[in-house]
């Protein structure tokens, strides 16, 4: 694709340039593993993930994941809402990832919904230290992605920007409604 990233590439460059080794990090959305992978990845032997997802395939899938590339006790498996996120990690955390959408591979009526990611949202900046990031990937071509897209910048436009900087990063003149990405830094 040229020099411009695709939404997700873009994510994973901003949080590797700024969760170190030693930190902990929350996966928001297991789904596959993919981001609990690259999340455990960056924060080594020392750091701690915790990836949540309410399907028991997407943290199976997780999990098998993990233990092919070695990762697997550098993360806790939670089998729950993402906007139960303050109840399991103490904080703080360095980075927070969120894949939204549905489990590709497995059942496209359970999708993430607007009022659980913004309730998981409030928490994650809550959980967040200073110079922190949470990534936001927003898929709208499903039925509901365009809603939570929309509701998620409402609510992303009326965070502080005293306290925080909020990014969109979207393709403008793509066809099939491409995913676009929310980051939120933490001043």
């Amino acid at each position: 694709m040229g020099t411009i990233k695709k939404s997700l590439a873009f994510a994973q460059e901003l949080i590797r340039g700024v969760l170190l080794p030693g930190e902990h990090a929350i996966d928001a959305t297991a789904g596959n593993g993919h981001d609990t992978v690259f999340l455990s990845s960056l924060v080594g032997r020392k750091g701690l993930v915790w990836a949540f997802d309410i399907q028991e395939k997407a943290l199976l899938n997780t999990a098998k994941r993990l233990e092919r590339k070695g990762l697997r006790q550098r993360v806790r498996l939670i089998q729950q809402g993402h906007e139960r996120m303050a109840t399991y990690v103490p904080g703080p955390v360095g980075a927070i990832m969120f894949n939204l959408g549905y489990l590709p591979g497995g059942d496209h009526t359970i999708v993430t919904q607007p009022d659980t990611t913004i309730a998981a949202l409030e928490s994650g900046l809550k959980l967040l230290r200073p110079g922190g990031i949470i990534t936001l990937v927003i898929y709208t071509g499903h039925p509901g992605g365009k809603v939570e897209g929309v509701r998620l910048e409402k609510f992303s436009s009326t965070i502080s920007p005293r306290s925080y900087h909020v990014l969109s990063y979207r393709f403008l003149n793509q066809q099939n409604h491409p995913p676009y990405l929310l980051a939120i830094e933490k001043r």
